[in-house]
């Protein structure tokens, strides 16, 4: 039964419906695992172990009477905390929210139950959404489960360790820059960034609690897992309306039309131009597209041409500074540590590099924000959200590295990575690839492709149109079946 543990959440949910393993049996192998691997990978920082155990018992009573909640009856997953949860501590990492206790959940969590899934535990996050390591002051930092000696990624750094490593089928996680994408890619699990505004976010943290929603680009809610049928299962769970959050449109999502790999055109890139990736992040993109192509598929390499992407990163800094700007109080503590990684990133990784795209952009919104300045940087994201989806017709996905470098050693935020010898300013390094997609808001599937001679993990973006997931997701899946596939850390 310990494979138990390696399940995918949808396999689970159909072997506590037909009565093969009880949902006491299911969420008893993840605590077991859980106490076993937790300790050295720090992924779950809040365990609800007693009303879990409750529930689940329940779920098996339930069924006993006929009686079934929804797709994931009984299936036990996990919430990035920082999520609210009614009932569970939420503290997004942050020192002031140590003993937060919401009293309502957050959208797509309530939706989550209510399709029959436990919530085990929260899953331990960067500090307010805000890295790209899952590190803060209230837990120990997030270790990877393919060498503790690295980072798992962040802000969802926990998510996609405990999804690795066993310690849950399931997990909600989110993405502003990245967030899911590249702890995906640094951990060898698939993750899902939607289009924006597909799914509500409604009950996620930044904001603190207390300050006004000004988050109302890029930020996304979508799910970790160890298969792409959890992913859509997920998304299909999570997607739609929500009267807390009225500007998510009541748009269903869309059908896909079967076809081949063959009858499809890809596009593939091993990297944008001037952000170079790590030489064995390139070979393992170039070996994707020799293996799509020996299989038959139309497959070109390509880069939407006389596209911005250093404005365009850099336009993503200006928008993020606008929206964050007053999520959370302003202290002499959270000023510290903010004038401490700008000076990092301002001063360490190749000048070149640094002069092609530099934090120094959005010192002026921070200095002096205006309203102004936002509508005009909402006016230019327009302007590059249709450029960018003009450019994307004549293919149906494209495929693309999903960060410069892979897992990195422990380090303060700021540092500089070094990649093949460079060093890479720190946002650039895990950013570089993602940001871009959370700007124009299109859809992403990350699935893991292959590892380093030392055993880390690589992962690809491949994006679609915005509004397709469905088609992205079965897109994805047929292109797993010939270059991917998870692959279980060895130890656990």
């Amino acid at each position: 039964m310990t494979d138990l543990v390696f399940t995918p959440a949808h396999k689970l949910a159909g072997m506590i419906r037909e009565r093969e393993v009880s949902a006491v049996e299911v969420l008893d192998a993840h605590l077991r695992h859980i106490v076993k691997y937790n300790t050295k990978l720090n992924a779950i920082c809040t365990l609800d172990e007693e009303r879990a155990r409750q529930r689940a018992k329940q779920a098996d009573e339930a069924l006993a009477r006929g009686e079934n909640w929804g797709v994931l009856h009984g299936v036990p997953i996990t919430i990035k905390d920082i999520f609210e949860t009614a009932g569970l501590r939420t503290t997004a990492g942050y020192k002031p929210l140590k003993d937060y206790i919401p009293k309502q959940d957050a959208t797509a969590v309530a939706r989550l139950r209510a399709a029959g899934a436990i919530i085990v535990g929260k899953t331990n996050p960067a500090e307010l959404a805000s890295d790209y390591q899952s590190t803060n002051d209230l837990f120990p930092r997030v270790n990877n489960p393919w060498n503790l000696d690295y980072t798992a990624g962040g802000s969802s750094g926990g998510s996609a360790a405990a999804v690795a490593a066993g310690l849950s089928p399931l997990d909600l996680g989110s993405d502003i820059a990245g967030s899911i994408r590249q702890p995906a890619h640094l951990c060898g699990v698939f993750g899902l960034k939607p289009t924006d505004r597909r799914v509500s976010t409604a009950g996620h943290i930044p904001e603190v609690p207390g300050m006004p929603r000004c988050i109302r680009q890029m930020l996304t809610a979508g799910p970790f897992a160890r298969s792409i049928e959890d992913l859509t299962l997920c998304l299909q769970l999570i997607a739609g309306s929500d009267l807390r959050q009225p500007e998510i449109p009541p748009v269903g999502l869309d059908t896909p039309v079967p076809q081949s790999l063959q009858a499809l055109r890809i596009a593939w890139t091993d990297g944008f131009p001037g952000f170079t990736v790590s030489s064995e992040i390139r070979l393992a993109m170039q070996a994707v597209a020799n293996t799509l192509a020996q299989t038959g598929v139309h497959i070109e390499s390509w880069v939407p041409p006389g596209f911005d992407f250093a404005g365009a990163l850099q336009l993503y800094n200006v928008v993020v500074a606008y929206t964050m700007l007053y999520s959370q109080p302003v202290n002499l503590d959270a000023l510290g540590k903010t004038i401490s990684v700008m000076f990092r990133e301002w001063t360490q990784g190749d000048r070149s590099l640094r002069s092609l795209y530099s934090i120094t952009g959005v010192l002026p919104t921070f200095l002096n924000p205006t309203m102004k300045g936002y509508f005009q940087a909402l006016q230019e994201r327009d302007r590059l959200i249709a450029q960018m989806e003009e450019e994307l017709l004549q293919w149906d996905v494209w495929l693309c590295p999903v960060a410069m470098t892979t897992a990195f050693t422990h380090r303060p935020k700021g540092e500089a990575v070094e990649v093949d010898g460079k060093k890479v300013p720190y946002f650039m390094a895990s950013g570089a690839y993602t940001m871009l997609f959370s700007l124009t808001g299109h859809p992403v599937v990350v699935i893991p492709i292959g590892q380093t001679q030392d055993g880390l993990t690589i992962g690809m973006q491949i994006v679609g149109k915005r509004w397709g997931e469905m088609e992205l997701l079965a897109i994805a899946t047929e292109l797993n079946k010939v270059i991917g596939n998870f692959q279980r850390p060895s130890g656990y």
